[in-house]
């Protein structure tokens, strides 16, 4: 099976943090913001705009490896 990251999810400025019911909210820690994918054992580690960054980051994608196919991540580092 051959499939592509999904896009990011971005966030979004607010000027009031009170959520309203049913939505959550997270504080936006310094830090690089990445996509991993595993698919048929290999990993493609991008950054949100589709930047390789598996070069930078080989600790996470030796980790990634260890992940099941088809499973993909969003996060930041």
């Amino acid at each position: 099976m051959t499939w592509t990251l999904p896009e990011p999810m971005l966030a979004t400025s607010v000027s009031d943090p009170a959520l309203l019911l049913g939505w959550a909210g997270e504080p936006k820690w310094d830090g690089f913001r990445a996509l991993v994918s595993v698919d048929a054992g290999q990993v493609v580690l991008r950054s949100r705009r589709g930047t390789e960054m598996a070069p930078a980051f080989p600790e996470v994608v030796a980790g990634a490896a260890q992940l099941p196919d088809a499973t993909a991540l969003d996060g930041i580092m």
